[in-house]
């Protein structure tokens, strides 16, 4: 059985293979379809952009998709960096530059006003038509400098008090179970099950 996950980004990959494991699925990700591109995220919220990923890649490959929208909002900074926090930086910037920047903007701003959340949303499209969404959130603080060396993204910037450790000091399992993408992914894996439960594999692309 397959499916393709949206995304050229191999930590997310990880994550999203690491929780989907026990499905008995094939993970596939953008990199075993080069011929796809890049898929332009032009919506104004992550639900439509994981959405767009999705449609596109299951039509691309006939297979069932599933796509994922995440980002950082900051609350000192009205929410952003938002839907843009993979380029935050600027185009061809990497997770270092937007970490950079982010600290740079949150400088001044006291402890008590560094509260911000993990926000994903993921979106499942099949060949038979069937278009699902699931969301999820973490509740964090921005730190004052990068630790930890076990994420990507803002994860050394994200710093969960009950733990006393941003997201890239912790283990993938507490990870996996408290963050942003781990949550939603619980309940599209929810969605996935009944998919093959109750769908013929190959009607909705399965393998």
């Amino acid at each position: 059985m397959k499916i393709v996950l949206a995304t050229g980004n191999q930590g997310k990959v990880r994550e999203l293979a690491e929780i989907l494991g026990d499905l008995e699925v094939q993970v596939l990700s953008l990199k075993d379809f080069p011929e796809i591109g890049e898929i332009i995220e032009d919506g104004l919220t992550f639900e439509e952009n994981a959405v767009k990923k999705a449609i596109a890649v299951m039509e691309a490959t006939g297979l069932t998709a599933l796509a994922d929208d995440s980002g950082l909002e900051v609350d000192a900074l009205d929410g952003a960096p938002g839907i843009y926090s993979a380029r935050f930086a600027g185009e061809g910037k990497n997770d270092m530059d937007n970490n950079l920047k982010l600290l740079s903007l949150m400088k001044e701003v006291p402890d008590q006003k560094r509260t911000a959340r993990f926000r994903c949303v993921i979106a499942i499209s099949t060949p038979c038509g069937e278009l699902y969404t699931s969301d999820g959130s973490c509740e964090g603080v921005i730190g004052h400098e990068v630790k930890g060396d076990k994420g990507f993204g803002y994860d050394p910037l994200f710093y969960l008090p009950e733990y006393g450790r941003t997201f890239a000091e912790l283990d993938s399992d507490i990870k996996n179970r408290v963050s942003h993408r781990g949550r939603a992914l619980v309940k599209a894996k929810n969605i996935m099950a009944g998919i093959i439960e109750r769908v013929e594999m190959e009607q909705c692309g399965l393998g």
